[in-house]
């Protein structure tokens, strides 16, 4: 039954392999694309949190660094990207581990002052993320209202 090449079209393999595993054909399964795939089903999800922190810690740079020019479209991004944050990590517990991992911060961290870099021409920022993770998440926080007397 397995004809479809991996390589070849890979939506007609994944559906030949789906078949496959319904029907308990497990002699013909393509074992090492399959585990490939399933791995990347997490790199996914991994990816899509780290693309979210990113953008969420860029604009609370902007905030940082740019309070003048907050406005509500600045709030929405961070609003939406911490309500997604929370989504997948409901969705995903596992992915919980990473926002506490060094070495997935600082590409989190590099990826963000890169962005905030680029759409505000300004380079000065923090080495290392300032806040916290629960800080970074908290509905209730940005970055410019604190130290220029404006209450949230």
């Amino acid at each position: 039954m397995a004809t479809s090449n991996y390589d070849g079209d890979i939506v007609a393999w994944a559906n030949e392999q789906a078949a496959l595993l319904r029907a308990g054909i497990f002699s013909q399964l393509d074992i090492e694309h399959l585990a490939e795939e399933i791995e990347d089903v997490g790199k996914s999800e991994k990816r899509e949190l780290a693309s979210r922190m990113a953008v969420l810690l860029a604009h609370l740079l902007k905030c940082q660094y740019q309070p003048e020019r907050q406005g509500n479209s600045w709030r929405r991004t961070i609003k939406e990207q911490r309500n997604a944050i929370a989504i997948c990590i409901k969705k995903t517990p596992s992915l919980k581990a990473d926002l506490s991992d060094a070495d997935w911060w600082s590409g989190v961290w590099s990826d963000a002052v890169a962005k905030a870099a680029e759409e505000t021409g300004l380079g000065d920022f923090p080495e290392s993320c300032p806040w916290t993770v629960d800080t970074i998440l908290d509905p209730g926080w940005l970055p410019s209202l604190v130290g220029y007397g404006i209450n949230p």
